[in-house]
């Protein structure tokens, strides 16, 4: 827990995200991910719903994933090269630790679906900071696996889906820092409408 509100402000302030295929082992333990994941759980939930779940994929389970992205890849894109499959079994394989956070959302509900999907999507920065915060970098992908009803299948089905890859280790190089926008070109003050 931070002691400070410093420690929390330079906290947010140097979070970066790794590329995944530039981390590489050590990633957490069992003790730390599990406690990754409880913090990623701590997120804006509009009706507790917890409209969101997390899979761990462990290290022994990679080549399984792997086999599962080539053979929906395959089934989708008959005509795919070497090279795609190829980076489908990489993309299995990036970083010491995955997380897959799946959008489950409580159709039922009174929630919109919409403050549902927010939540999703909260849950996996959460997941980040978390990563952040245990002194590990973290890379939230999704890209065509992510899209895949088959892949998704292979952790659910529907009316869940993927909200993201997060995967976890430490970084093989230093990360850098991406171009983030100008903040005064995406923040206005409200102007009421006339009338």
């Amino acid at each position: 827990m931070f002691n400070d509100r410093t420690s929390l402000l330079t906290h947010l302030q140097t979070r970066r995200s790794g590329k995944p295929r530039d981390l590489i082992a050590p990633g957490p333990d069992e003790a730390q991910l599990r406690a990754m994941i409880e913090i990623a759980a701590r997120t804006p939930d509009h009706g507790k719903l917890a409209p969101w779940r997390f899979v761990i994929v462990a290290a022994d389970q990679r080549d399984a994933l792997a086999r599962l992205l080539t053979s929906a890849y395959r089934a989708e894109k008959p005509e795919a090269g070497r090279l795609e499959i190829e980076a489908m079994e990489q993309f299995a394989h990036q970083a010491p630790s995955l997380v897959v956070v799946l959008y489950a959302p409580k159709e039922a509900s009174k929630i919109p679906q919409w403050e549902q999907e927010l939540s999703a999507g909260a849950a996996c920065m959460n997941l980040l900071h978390a990563v952040h915060a245990y002194g590990f970098a973290g890379g939230w992908l999704t890209g065509w696996p992510a899209y895949s009803d088959a892949v998704r299948d292979g952790f659910g089905a529907a009316p869940e889906r993927i909200a993201g890859f997060v995967f976890i280790g430490t970084p093989a190089r230093d990360l850098e820092e991406r171009p983030r926008p100008d903040i005064a070109s995406v923040t206005s003050l409200w102007t009421p409408p006339a009338g």
